[in-house]
């Protein structure tokens, strides 16, 4: 066995010339105890396993706390599956919903919490917004839609979006209300649905309790009986009645329901940036609390992997969540049935440039090849132009070369639009080079093209030379991305 080094084994010792080149007198050497050489090696071991361990039991914690959540979800069966709306690597488009009906027999004191009434709520859907993921997932965009919206809704004719869930047959057929608002929204805009979250109000209110107090910030004070919000100017501290109360409100807000999608969106990336932030990620107990919330207050399509979204989402942050609401023309009062009605017009016309601006990339449209005239079948219906219109239309077309249907009467509307269904882009994009101005929009209420002419007196007149574009402007971003500490009304 070799001995340990000692303070004088560890030197060389010096050699003294005088002594022949021996070196001087060493003194006597205290024994040295034995050395254990396999200590450390058991040390390494113990290490080794300890840190083994503690992977395995933070595997094992995200793994419950995973198993723990999925069976909290109710599912429902809201997506007509293609197999495309998998996260493989391509963008993704989740419907995010939240509704007004309360908790089935809800104390008065549970009401109160929740700032309401035992009027029974109801399921329209207040709340809607597209989030749209990239495929890289470094990016997240919110598109709001003002539940006011009047839109067409397939089997129903015009109506306000809010009502197109129940219209499905929300209030005892969940699944046929997603489906049927989901059908609405992918014909607004030409984006295809992947995924459906619903939320409803106790749910929103338990996820807030979950993630605790969160600072808002309004430029002005507000004292809402209708939501009992009340708040100063500045910076103030919300519980979870009074979060609520902050994103219900639209009272008193100088656009009432539109300053409303804004607070919605503003709370949204308040949120984001708190449950991203380390407080919450590496805190177990806190992340339990919120997923346990989360997972209780929510209602998805069947197909919606939780993993497969995190792990789409892994590069997001607070910083580059956008948020925009869709284009309107303004909020009217229309006469429906003898009655007045208010209603936000949607800008139809504006859509696909503010998608496209939003998201994005080109379109199927964009990208297509027109198709010749003689392999394109039209229908053409008068939505607001003078009478004989889209006869006068129809055979303009016809001289054309197009196939034609006969014509008829729809909805009035302003704006002259070119709509088709799905895979037939290149049959639209022959339409529309003999009808120059009209907005050319995707829609699943159409099984062929058609046009609708609007108020705008646009008809259909051979194609002309197009004269040199001028410089487009600088482009102005379409959507808001709010930074810490913001403030809005």
């Amino acid at each position: 066995m070799t001995s340990r080094p000692n303070s004088y084994d560890d030197f060389p010792l010096p050699v003294d010339p005088a002594l022949g080149g021996q070196p001087p007198f060493e003194p006597p050497q205290p024994p040295v105890p034995p050395q254990r050489p396999k200590r450390r090696r058991h040390v390494m071991r113990w290490i080794g396993l300890v840190v083994a361990i503690a992977v395995l039991a933070a595997g094992g914690y995200v793994f419950f706390n995973y198993q723990r959540f999925v069976s909290g979800v109710n599912q429902i069966d809201a997506i007509d599956s293609s197999g495309d709306d998998a996260f493989d690597g391509t963008d993704q488009n989740i419907l995010l919903v939240g509704d007004d009906h309360r908790p089935d027999g809800a104390s008065d004191a549970q009401l109160a919490q929740l700032g309401t009434t035992a009027d029974g709520g109801g399921t329209s859907t207040d709340t809607m917004m597209v989030m749209h993921i990239p495929a890289d997932g470094s990016s997240a965009t919110l598109i709001s839609f003002p539940r006011d919206s009047w839109v067409d809704v397939p089997g129903f004719g015009k109506n306000k979006l809010n009502a197109a869930f129940s219209l499905g047959g929300g209030n005892d057929d969940p699944a046929g209300g997603a489906r049927l608002l989901i059908q609405v929204i992918e014909g607004m805009t030409g984006l295809h649905i992947d995924h459906y979250v619903r939320v409803s109000l106790l749910g929103f209110y338990n996820i807030a309790e979950a993630l605790g107090p969160i600072d808002v910030c309004l430029n002005n004070p507000v004292n809402d009986r209708y939501s009992t919000l009340n708040l100063p100017a500045g910076v103030s501290t919300l519980n979870a009645q009074q979060a609520l109360a902050f994103v219900r409100q639209r009272h008193g807000l100088p656009r009432g329901d539109l300053d409303r999608q804004v607070r919605q969106q503003y709370f949204l990336s308040v949120e984001a940036r708190k449950i991203l932030s380390a407080g919450t990620l590496l805190n177990p107990f806190k992340l339990g609390e919120v997923l346990d919330a989360v997972s209780g207050a929510i209602e998805t399509d069947s197909g919606l992997n939780f993993i497969d979204l995190a792990t789409q989402m892994k590069g997001l942050s607070a910083d580059n969540i956008t948020t925009a609401t869709i284009p309107i023309l303004g909020t009217p009062t229309i006469n429906v049935g003898g009655s007045a009605l208010s209603i936000v017009e949607v800008d139809t016309a504006a859509i696909p440039a503010f998608i496209e601006d939003l998201i994005g990339g080109p379109s199927a449209y964009e990208t297509a090849t027109a198709a010749a005239p003689a392999d394109v079948t039209v229908a053409v219906l008068n939505g607001g132009a003078y009478n004989g219109s889209a006869a006068a239309a129809t055979e303009t077309l016809a001289s054309f070369g197009f196939l034609t249907v006969a014509p008829a009467s729809t909805e009035a509307t302003a704006t002259t639009t070119i709509q088709y269904p799905a895979g037939q882009e290149g049959a639209a994009k022959a339409v529309a080079t003999y009808l120059p101005g009209a907005a050319v929009v995707a829609s699943t209420t159409v099984s062929q093209v058609t046009v609708v002419l609007g108020g705008d007196g646009l008809m259909p007149a051979a194609p002309v030379a197009a004269e040199p574009a001028a410089p487009a402007p600088e482009a102005t971003p379409a959507g808001t991305t709010y930074a810490a500490g913001a403030c809005i009304n």
